[in-house]
């Protein structure tokens, strides 16, 4: 009896409240099946263009801003004008350190025609210049801020604020990966330390979490607990991945952060039992380590990154970043203090770790399907600031492309005859990243995902390619 009395009395409330609950286990099982339906979402997918060129992307993030007027931008007027206050005609610019009545100054550096076409290039990049033919350098780069974090976020993500999938995560959203036991996007940064942007340029914003890149450390051991514990079987270790599994899909299978936690374990598993062989370079000949700079003092970290990106996309990894610089100021290419001593020790650490990677890719067959982009978030000013350093710069700077189907050997556009703004040719950062989509067969219009109520896309508003080096 008191069993139908309960029954009886039972409320609406508490109806709706338990029919909620069959509700939800309805909504779950419907989400659970469309996942499996999705399958994979890192498999690797068609391009949107047929015949796309390029693979895989190496990004050599040179961190800080190095100096156009210093490496691939030489101003005969600029040198003869040392010391001047800059003339009125060029117009004004927004920095962040140079005070008023600044003067110019010349560059120091010996500028010289290189390869077939004959580019000039400064004598702080010697071995790169020797693959000039293999590059489109573009002189005439701008980008929406003079401020380290805010030009970070817009180089990396197409926007000034944190929030946005960085270029490697949608590249990955569009494409997937061509490797099982790898990572699809991976960072390297600079062992000096973070950037002033943080790991948030790099990550994936409001794509899936599945997206997001994974942070290699330097030295000789990029990824902690690679081996298997002593006493661990790859059996038992496949039981332990199964059984977080089944765990994680009773506990609701379908949510973002689950899945992606689930794809890293089932990664962690594969890395583990197939990829401590493209971690160990000890088994490439010397040649090729005298090629990367490894072991001879201050290449040896990033030619050891270098050597690494190239195993990686040889791996069928799609983004690959090295970051050369980090921590403050002067450990990056910042040079406020002396543009001298600072670009002569950065160009050091990397001239011939990247000379190397071009060679390496181009001699095994890679350089066709991958695309090399070289550049920071700005370049330096004009002016002095100090004396002998230059502020930050972000009307005018250079940045290359090689290798992805890029036609090398060739300039585009121009900055005026002080290195102040791009006047020819003018290229925004959206224009480097709708070039580099396009190489990968991504139409910017088509790579889009919903996000509050808006499709949103890399390029925010229409980007153009650089038809003169595709």
């Amino acid at each position: 009896m008191m069993a139908a009395h309960v029954e009886i009395t039972r409320t609406r409330r508490d109806f709706l409240r338990d029919a909620f609950c069959g509700f939800g286990g309805l909504a779950l099982a419907s989400l659970l099946h469309e996942d499996a339906a999705r399958g994979n979402p890192l498999a690797p997918r068609e391009p949107h263009l047929p015949a796309a060129p390029a693979k895989a992307v190496i990004f050599l993030f040179m961190a800080g801003g190095p100096s156009h007027l210093d490496t691939f931008d030489p101003k005969p007027l600029l040198n003869r004008l040392d010391g001047q206050p800059r003339p009125t005609e060029f117009g004004d610019a927004k920095y962040q350190f140079i005070q008023k009545g600044a003067r110019l100054l010349g560059s120091r550096r010996k500028f010289q025609k290189h390869g077939q076409s004959g580019i000039e290039v400064a004598d702080l990049f010697p071995h790169t210049a020797r693959r000039i033919d293999d590059m489109a350098v573009i002189r005439s780069c701008h980008g929406d801020s003079v401020v380290h974090s805010a030009a970070q976020y817009d180089l990396f993500t197409g926007r000034v604020v944190p929030g946005f999938p960085s270029v490697g995560s949608w590249v990955v959203y569009g494409l997937g990966s061509e490797s099982q036991s790898l990572p699809a996007y991976v960072v390297m940064p600079d062992p000096a330390g973070a950037l002033e942007a943080g790991q948030p340029m790099y990550v994936n914003g409001f794509l899936p979490a599945v997206y997001q890149p994974t942070m290699f450390r330097g030295g000789s051991r990029p990824v902690r607990n690679l081996d298997l514990p002593e006493g661990v079987s790859p059996g038992q270790r496949r039981e332990t991945v199964r059984l977080i599994r089944e765990l994680n899909e009773a506990a609701g299978g379908a949510d973002d952060e689950l899945q992606a936690r689930l794809s890293a374990y089932d990664l962690a598993f594969k890395m583990q039992t197939e990829a401590p062989a493209v971690f160990d370079l000890a088994g490439e000949t010397k040649e090729t380590h005298d090629l990367y700079g490894i072991g001879a003092g201050p290449t040896d970290d990033f030619g050891r990154r270098c050597l690494l990106a190239r195993r990686l996309v040889e791996k069928g990894v799609r983004f690959v970043v090295c970051v050369a610089g980090g921590g403050a100021g002067n450990s990056q290419w910042d040079a406020h203090g002396d543009i001298e001593e600072n670009h002569l020790r950065m160009a050091g650490r990397t001239d011939r770790p990247v000379a190397g990677l071009l060679h390496d890719l181009k001699r095994r067959g890679l350089l066709d399907s991958t695309l090399v982009w070289w550049g920071g978030e700005f370049g330096r000013s004009p002016e002095a600031e100090g004396g002998k350093g230059r502020d930050h710069h972000n009307l005018g700077f250079s940045m290359w492309l090689a290798g992805g189907g890029i036609k090398g050997g060739q300039v585009v556009g121009a900055t005026d005859a002080l290195g102040l703004r791009a006047v020819e040719e003018r290229c925004h950062l959206r224009d480097i990243h709708t070039t580099i989509l396009h190489q990968l067969g991504l139409d910017q219009d088509k790579l889009s995902y919903p996000h509050l109520g808006r499709k949103e896309r890399l390029t925010q508003v229409q980007g153009r390619v650089i038809e003169q080096i595709v």
